[in-house]
């Protein structure tokens, strides 16, 4: 657990958790969910004495659920929300970009996305968050926060979150901005899979990757939209605050706004994004049997062609191929090649009208 107090332009991390709230500032207090799980008297009894409210048994029930989507709820005393992150599996290699995509290579890289919720209980004067274990938002935000106190911060601006829903804004927008990494992995792998659609020489047989990668795809279309809908209603929650007491705290507010729509924004660019991805993927199945019917309609029409030129020359050779004594020709000596030649000027004559007619070329 790691504990941090923010006060103005002041920041300092404590070692235990104090009996009172210090009287400027506000605190936030990160940690796992195994360690929320065996703290969580400790933390209620904090809370109690803190903000006079714990929290309430089903919202303990959601911070410890890791199979919860993301969704927004609220109290007299407290705001919470889940928010499942859409990230890479710390420690996973980025995938080789000659390396070919094989259902085994899409099941590896599949199996390195992580939708692990976060959840925030949102106080007046505290933030508590509680994470994953392997999840790495709240150490970056603990390295950013001291960075930003000491003017080191170099992705943006040195003021500190002035609130615990402004810090739980900022680590929302970077979980969402996350997706970056996911994103080329998943473009990579799906770019992989349509150019052995469109390869003509190729037998693709990489279907169960491709439906793993459909799969995939609507799962993280269904966790970008409990995304919004909780950043929508965090939004109308906002909207319902009582009015601020001086020009100060409405700035902040407005700020507060400010930053909700601009998550809300950055959610909707990762599910136009998941959509595009989706509807790609369909697209190239889609085209992948279009050129394959038509290569079989060229093919089919070739055989076509080739059986109506020899359809003639089989009659010829039907024909002359009778048995009776006083057909035409048949006694003569040249005979023979009167035949041979009636039978190639009637090949080389439908061979060179279905050429004209460009049904013997690969361009019609």
């Amino acid at each position: 657990m790691r504990l941090f107090l923010l006060s103005g332009e002041q920041l300092s991390e404590l070692a235990q958790l104090p009996q009172d709230l210090p009287d400027t500032g506000y605190l936030w207090v990160g940690l796992s969910r195994e360690e929320f799980s065996l703290r969580s008297l400790e933390l209620q009894l904090a809370l109690q004495r803190w903000c006079g409210a714990p929290l309430v048994d089903l919202h303990v029930s959601d911070l410890l659920n890791v199979q919860l989507p993301s969704h927004f709820d609220y109290t007299s005393w407290y705001d919470l929300m889940v928010f499942r992150r859409l990230a890479t599996v710390p420690g996973t290699e980025a995938p080789d970009e000659d390396a070919p995509v094989s259902a085994e290579a899409i099941e590896r890289s599949l199996q390195s996305i992580d939708t692990s919720p976060v959840g925030f209980a949102v106080f007046d004067r505290v933030l508590l968050s509680v994470h994953p274990g392997d999840c790495q938002v709240r150490d970056f935000f603990a390295t950013r926060l001291g960075q930003m106190h000491e003017g080191r911060d170099l992705r943006g601006g040195n003021r500190l979150p002035t609130s615990p829903a402004d810090l739980m804004l900022r680590m929302l927008n970077h979980m969402v901005d996350s997706y970056l990494d996911l994103r080329r992995l998943l473009t990579r792998q799906l770019t992989g899979l349509q150019r052995q659609l469109f390869d003509p020489h190729s037998n693709f047989r990489e279907w169960p990757a491709l439906l793993t990668a459909r799969d995939t795809l609507t799962r993280l279309e269904d966790v970008c939209e409990d995304q919004r809908s909780a950043v929508q209603e965090w939004l109308d929650a906002l909207a319902e605050w009582p009015p601020a007491q001086d020009a100060r705290a409405d700035r902040e507010r407005e700020l507060l706004r400010v930053r909700s729509r601009d998550v809300l924004e950055h959610v909707e660019r990762v599910l136009s994004h998941v959509r595009r991805l989706e509807s790609s993927a369909e697209s190239a199945v889609q085209m992948h049997f279009s050129a394959l019917g038509h290569r079989t309609n060229n093919i089919m029409r070739t055989l076509t062609v080739l059986t109506a030129i020899f359809l003639p020359l089989n009659l010829i050779t039907g024909i002359f191929g009778m048995n009776f004594d006083s057909l035409p020709l048949i006694h003569k000596a040249t005979g023979f090649w009167v035949a041979l030649s009636l039978m190639l000027g009637v090949g080389l004559g439908l061979g060179l009208f279905f050429w004209r007619k460009r049904y013997l070329s690969s361009k019609s």
